[in-house]
């Protein structure tokens, strides 16, 4: 079998993570792949004894069997992106780190023991998380984890745009913002929060919809998982669209946005996360 390793970018104590995991993968026959920032920067680290391993774009990592990340949510997402149905498992570093159950110390022999479960059984032990996708006209984004955000070209003064936000074809709110958020409960605790969003429970099974520095101060909504949420922008205005604050596209006005449960959620593979204690790291 074949594990994938994303280290978090310029993080020595990644690297020297990653190195000793490689080596223990070895150990119980399982091959190693690393993406192409994590192999230029092993190359050249003190940490890596081995021969340099062998890379592949993250956009690749779902022909593995197994996706380790290790960093904080932002490794974490970045790896999810080009796992695909492959099971992922979250390493954390020391950040917040609500997508990475596994503390530093425990990693090596939390990672084995899945491998060596899935070697046993043909199939790890995973959970599912919910994913949310935005498209448009003639376009469609990459699945986000934690969010999508709608909004105009600038934030702040003379920024923003005229939004008409529907939830299964109800007007919610007709407002001047900075943009409009929607989220996954998994992505409450990032973005969402900031924004003034509700914390949600990743056990639960919805969507929040939160306005950003809404004109009329329109409160934040939970809405069913399944329901389709659509924003119109005004021909007035210009905007973007940003999935999990990475993937972007460009907006022409007068349009409309499409956001909606993907069909393909996250295999979250390891410990399950206590949400309550990761609370904690936001004090």
């Amino acid at each position: 079998m074949t594990v994938g390793i994303v280290a978090q970018r310029n993080n020595d104590r990644a690297i020297s993570l990653a190195s000793t995991l490689s080596d223990r993968l070895d150990e119980v026959s399982a091959a190693v792949v690393v993406d192409e920032t994590t192999g230029e920067t092993a190359v050249d680290h003190d940490d890596w004894e081995r021969a340099p391993p062998e890379t592949a774009p993250v956009e690749s990592m779902d022909d593995c069997d197994l996706v380790v990340s290790i960093g904080g949510d932002g490794t974490f997402l970045y790896a999810a992106r080009g796992a695909g149905s492959t099971p992922i498992m979250g390493v954390n570093l020391g950040e917040v780190g609500f997508l990475n159950a596994i503390a530093p110390e425990e990693a090596i022999e939390t990672v084995v023991a899945e491998v060596e479960h899935i070697q046993k059984t043909g199939s790890a032990r995973t959970r599912a998380l919910a994913r949310i996708r935005a498209s448009g006209d003639g376009w469609t984004l990459s699945p986000a984890l934690n969010e999508v955000v709608v909004q105009g070209s600038h934030r702040g003064h003379g920024g923003g745009a005229t939004f008409r936000v529907r939830v299964d074809g109800a007007t919610y709110t007709d407002n001047h913002a900075d943009g409009v958020l929607v989220a996954t409960p998994t992505g409450s605790t990032a973005y969402n929060l900031s924004e003034g969003g509700p914390l949600v429970h990743p056990d639960l099974h919805g969507l929040i919809v939160t306005e950003m520095a809404g004109a009329e101060g329109m409160p934040p909504l939970v809405v069913d998982a399944d329901s389709e949420i659509v924003v119109e922008v005004s021909d007035r205005d210009t905007g973007v669209v940003v999935s999990d604050g990475r993937v972007r596209q460009k907006l022409e006005p007068p349009c409309q946005v499409v956001i909606s449960r993907a069909s393909d959620p996250i295999r979250l593979a390891g410990p399950p996360l206590d949400f309550f204690t990761a609370l904690e790291k936001l004090a």
